[in-house]
């Protein structure tokens, strides 16, 4: 139902437990929320209005654009879905972008004008929440994380006032939103600085071959890559038809030079145990992947497992990583190459941690009912934190888990005092606490 007197403006649509719309706008990526309501925001205004009902009745707002997000299961407080905010405008090289986008329409109309932006690897996912967390993307070694490209944005307070921030306007507020995570209040356009784009080599390789050498060769192989290349590894058990079992080599190299993709690829390719599946040149927009509708039938799996940020993949990380997936079969192993543009960014230009790191590691095992007991949590759990404790940051847009204290694990201190600093002054009443939370509180550090 329309409701325009929650606060005497516009707030949007608002749903209800028991409206007919509840069960649909109640789902997210992967589970089905108990908000209190869902506010569906078609305007700023309307955003405007549903964040000063929202501190008038204090109620905790979490932001949905592409509903990726693991705090959509949390119980209570509101939901806000922007997701009918999905404008997006190009002059030159600078893009505009709704705060409920999704990086697949924006990638289809970037390429129209010869475009890119590094975006996430999932056409679904949202550019609000992975630019505010980040953004490790297809381009991180040429271009830097989808934040750094972040040049300016429109931001509605807690109090429902409209703020632009640029670097001059508004410097601090907008150094948080480079990696700070939606704690200031809720975007409703991105500023984004795009690079010029004629398409991608992509490759694909299967890998048969021993996991520990193979990945001392592609470590070694982006130890001297030209920063047009990213490579992925992954290595997953039998999930569904978009996700074959086994373990590959994902590549994409910027352009359309296939020799010099080739060039570059050369060793990882000649490796024993690889063989080449795909290779060639093709629109950035068509190497985004499409995930499966979510099914309440079949919910997604619990995940034990993290991810971090390694300054070096030795071989001792390595060692643990493929211990870690070989010991537990219902896992997922992933790695992707840093270095480059991502790490030319000083420390204190953004929150991002470790800028020195060269590559992000995840694993996790599928917390299956009847497959694992307390006492393998607890073995799984002490195989992750030893690789863990290898690596110099955590990733929030990577991190399932909605524990408070992730947040703490994700910023140095100097960097979380930072962020507490820009929150007293935008979130004092720390409504925007959904997400991988920086108090607002002087000891927040």
């Amino acid at each position: 139902m329309s409701n325009d007197d929650m606060t005497g403006g516009a707030v949007g649509t608002v749903i209800r437990p028991g409206d007919p719309e509840w069960e649909s706008a109640r789902r997210f990526h992967s589970g089905i929320g108990e908000p209190a309501a869902v506010i569906r925001a078609a305007t700023v205004d309307d955003v405007r209005g549903a964040l000063r009902y929202a501190s008038a009745e204090r109620l905790e707002v979490m932001i949905r654009g592409g509903g990726h997000s693991a705090w959509g299961g949390v119980p209570g407080g509101l939901t806000l879905d922007i997701s009918a905010l999905d404008d997006i405008s190009v002059e030159g090289t600078r893009v505009r972008i709704g705060g409920g986008a999704l990086w697949g329409a924006v990638a289809h109309t970037l390429a129209e004008h010869g475009l890119g932006i590094s975006s996430g690897d999932t056409a679904s996912v949202g550019v609000g929440g992975l630019t505010l967390g980040g953004g490790i993307g297809w381009m991180v070694r040429a271009w830097g994380l989808a934040a750094d490209q972040l040049v300016g944005a429109q931001l509605v307070t807690a109090r429902g006032e409209v703020v632009e921030v640029t670097e001059t306007s508004h410097p601090d507020l907008l150094w948080a939103l480079r990696g700070g995570g939606g704690n200031f209040g809720v975007v409703t356009r991105f500023d984004f600085e795009a690079h010029r784009l004629d398409g991608v080599v992509h490759a694909v390789y299967g890998l048969e071959g021993e996991a520990r050498h193979i990945l001392g060769v592609l470590r070694d192989v982006m130890a001297g890559a030209p920063r047009e290349l990213t490579v992925t590894y992954m290595d997953v058990p039998p999930m569904d038809p978009s996700a074959p079992a086994g373990a590959t080599v994902t590549a994409v190299f910027i352009g359309t030079d296939e020799e010099a993709a080739r060039r570059a690829l050369a060793p990882l390719a000649k490796a024993p145990g690889v063989t080449e599946r795909e290779f060639g040149v093709q629109d950035y927009p068509d190497v985004l992947l499409e995930t499966p509708e979510f099914d309440p039938e079949r919910p997604m799996p619990g995940f034990l497992g993290g991810n971090t940020l390694l300054r070096e993949l030795d071989d001792d990380v390595i060692d643990k990583l493929v211990a870690f997936h070989e010991q537990n079969p219902a896992s997922v192993v992933f790695l992707r190459s840093l270095g480059g543009a991502y790490g030319d960014v000083a420390q204190d230009a953004t929150p991002f941690p470790a800028r020195d790191a060269t590559w992000f590691a995840m694993a996790g095992a599928f917390d299956i009912p009847g497959m694992i007991d307390d006492e393998a949590r607890t073995r799984i759990g002490a195989a992750w934190d030893a690789i863990e404790a290898q690596g110099a940051g955590v990733y929030g847009n990577f991190t399932v888990s909605t524990d408070p204290s992730v947040a703490g694990r994700m910023y140095p201190p100097a960097t979380m005092a930072r962020l507490a600093a820009v929150k007293r002054a935008w979130d004092p009443g720390n409504i925007f606490c959904r997400n991988h939370n920086v108090r607002p509180e002087a000891d927040a550090a």
